[in-house]
């Protein structure tokens, strides 16, 4: 099932203003929130496609990817992936937003009565960002490519927990193992009700007893890690891809970070990139326009004969259709253009010469358009006059 656009998910127009776009997201997010909608599996997919909606609509980066490529722009697959986001996940990335929609999680704490868990703070890794080469080829193809990245995994000796073994945690006495404090203040208006996050544990619950040796007790080491990446056809120089969850690791089993892909492009002996055409300027000698002749010309697929007629003028461009680049988003593909030139020879030895002394006399070689082209050329001025 294709995706539906974001800006129709969140029921905004393409110009709102990022506040228009949180708050739009914060009545998503309470209409098919899941303590409220419980079992309800498609209310809890409208709550994750207006999660991945918000994700992209909210990063100024991402939105104007996705405003100039679509769905294609904002992913290395061709489409988000945010939709493989677990629950926990968007609780941890978007909780400030629900904590005010849900009283400090008391307002809809009785559907379910999950939400002290979730509300536990959980970091999340940085992102990363590489910088991929690609051919002429590549880019009308597309392509898969491998790359090495050093970043931070899970620590495999703690399973990412940062602890020594199973024990080695204690239960936060500040927030009693919820994450987050509620505090109730008497004002001018009544009594106020505020959630923070646990300032002893950080949001996290708990504390570590005994650190694992191999990471300290961050839950994350530094290592290398060959990640596939998945190209689509058309791409441009400068232009960014989001690969979700491939960037740092979260310490202590938190969120992982993106891995932000920036494309270059490789320059080709030949052809000249315009958007979606192609350019390749043809020399050819003066004999061969003057007689017609058939030349080779290469494109990302190989090469093919193009025939120059006689008379040919130098300048004229020859249009192959399709044999350009595909676009991104999928809406066609561009030409070849084939500029044609003349090369004038810039030593002539005597008998070369002769010839063309010859020739210079000849009606044939003599320059300027013909009567009937001088009558349209004084016609046309006589109307601009």
């Amino acid at each position: 099932m294709a995706k539906r656009d974001y800006y129709e998910v969140l029921e905004v127009s393409r110009n709102a203003t990022p506040e228009e776009i949180k708050k739009a997201y914060r009545k998503k997010a309470i209409q098919y929130h899941p303590d409220k909608n419980q079992g309800d599996k498609a209310a809890e997919e409208k709550f994750k496609e207006a999660a991945e909606a918000y994700e992209v609509l909210s990063n100024p980066e991402k939105r104007s990817r996705y405003d100039q490529f679509g769905h294609s722009g904002v992913s290395g697959t061709g489409g988000f992936s945010g939709g493989n986001m677990s629950m926990d996940d968007i609780f941890s990335m978007f909780g400030d937003i629900f904590g005010d929609a849900f009283g400090g999680f008391g307002g809809f704490g009785g559907f379910g009565g999950s939400r002290s868990s979730r509300s536990r703070r959980v970091s999340r890794g940085s992102d990363l960002r590489v910088k991929v080469t690609l051919t002429l080829k590549e880019i009308a193809t597309g392509v898969e490519k491998k790359i090495k990245v050093k970043k931070y995994v899970a620590c495999s000796h703690c399973g990412g927990t940062g602890a020594r073994d199973g024990s080695s945690f204690s239960k936060c006495g500040t927030c009693n193992g919820s994450g987050h404090v509620t505090r109730i203040a008497n004002t001018l208006l009544g009594q106020m009700q505020t959630t923070t996050t646990c300032p002893t544990c950080q949001g996290e619950g708990q504390s570590i007893t005994d650190k694992c040796v191999h990471c300290a007790g961050e839950g994350v080491v530094r290592e290398e890690e060959v990640i596939s990446i998945r190209i689509p056809a058309g791409v441009g120089e400068g232009m960014q891809l989001n690969v979700s969850g491939k960037g740092n690791t979260g310490r202590r089993g938190g969120v992982n970070g993106d891995l932000l892909v920036v494309i270059q492009e490789e320059s080709h002996p030949h052809l000249i990139r315009d958007n979606n055409n192609l350019i390749f300027n043809l020399f050819i000698s003066f004999p061969q326009i003057a007689l017609g002749t058939t030349s080779e010309i290469p494109t990302v697929d190989g090469k093919v004969k193009v025939k120059i007629d006689a008379g040919t003028q130098p300048g004229k461009v020859l249009r192959l259709r399709g044999k350009g680049l595909p676009d991104v988003n999928g809406y066609g593909r561009g030409d070849l253009l084939v500029k044609v030139h003349v090369w004038i020879p810039q030593k002539l030895n005597a008998e070369e010469r002769k010839l063309l002394e010859k020739l210079q006399d000849s009606p044939a070689f003599q320059g300027g358009p013909s009567e009937s082209e001088k009558g349209f050329f004084e016609k046309m001025r006589d109307i601009f006059e």
